[in-house]
């Protein structure tokens, strides 16, 4: 099949791209920015804005499937608009076009956070309601774009929603928020952590799911592909464990964390760098579910996520190897 990704730059994107073409599909890549990792495979290249209608429309033509992933994440707000704008408005143009090409079926990325988090006494599930006007600037995109999905669904198109959790893993090139946060506590960059944490989940778990999704997906359904949750000190000793380096390991009070954040802010606007530790992320961290249910992914698509401990294995390996890492 001729399958066209956006956002196929990305850490997902690019390891989506290699599977598909490991099962002999003919992929048409939308990218907006360069990337290394998507230079070194044979994918058509289509340089375009999810943002622009008109190129949207012409890269959708005589497409069978759609993998939607191009999206602005951020921890840090919607200063410029551009995350609303992107992961609300772009999808609703990636939408208008796949309808009017008439794809067979359309996989959108979604997001843990587009749900609401709480009750936290509760299993996290796709039942869960999203966000609505309170929230963070991104959840509230993530769950606007969900929103869009369902009324093309209403229109005729055959759509599955995947809403992942913190994706980790090789290969990635970027690297992304969570490959970065690996490499700092790697390099000691992050000076102390936090009590709280993620559910992780592998990058390469994650392409096969929605592949799955591809194939055998309800249409109209969504799926949550979920890890394991572990605290950032385990992750810390899993990092420790499989690079035989001494990882920090101090923990930091919410509150004390939270006053440092001005500092953190103006080092990283100084530096140019992405900060880990954010207003946003130190909410997510503490008030994120750790009760999120894959059973529905499992059961439909055949959802198996590895141990957190392979994923980490692995990815120290792969930054090693592309010198990220000595």
């Amino acid at each position: 099949m001729k399958i066209a990704v956006t956002g196929a730059n990305g850490h997902v994107g690019i390891n989506l791209c290699k599977s598909l073409l490991n099962k002999n599909h003919q992929v048409r890549a939308l990218i907006h920015q360069n990337s290394l990792g998507i230079k070194n495979i044979p994918v058509e290249i289509v340089r375009g804005n999810i943002l622009d209608l008109s190129s949207v429309q012409q890269f959708l033509k005589d497409v069978d499937v759609v993998f939607h992933l191009a999206a602005r994440i951020s921890i840090t707000g919607d200063h410029d608009g551009m995350v609303m704008r992107i992961n609300t408005e772009g999808t609703q143009n990636v939408l208008t076009g796949a309808l009017e090409s008439g794809v067979k079926r359309f996989i959108h990325f979604s997001s843990i956070h587009a749900f609401q988090q709480g009750p936290h006494d509760l299993t996290l599930d796709e039942s869960r309601p999203l966000v609505d006007h309170v929230g963070f600037a991104y959840d509230r995109s993530k769950a606007n774009g969900e929103r869009a999905v369902y009324e093309a669904v209403k229109k005729g198109l055959d759509a599955v929603i995947l809403s992942p959790t913190a994706i980790i893993g090789p290969a990635d090139f970027q690297p992304s928020l969570t490959g970065k946060a690996v490499v700092d506590l790697y390099n000691h960059k992050i000076p102390a952590l936090v009590p709280g944490g993620y559910d992780w989940v592998d990058v390469r778990d994650v392409i096969t799911g929605a592949i799955s999704a591809m194939e055998k997906g309800r249409s109209g359904e969504k799926y949550l592909l979920s890890g394991h949750w572990h605290s950032l000190k385990e992750l810390s000793a899993l990092i420790q464990e499989h690079s035989h380096r001494k990882i920090v390991d101090t923990i930091l009070p919410v509150w004390l964390a939270r006053i440092g954040l001005p500092f953190i802010s103006l080092y990283s606007s100084w530096s140019r760098t992405q900060p880990l530790y954010t207003r946003e992320s130190l909410t997510i961290i503490q008030e994120g579910s750790r009760m999120i249910s894959n059973a529905k992914a499992r059961k439909e698509l055949g959802f198996d996520p590895r141990p957190l401990t392979d994923t980490i294995r692995d990815l120290m390996g792969w930054f090693r190897e592309h010198g990220n890492i000595k």
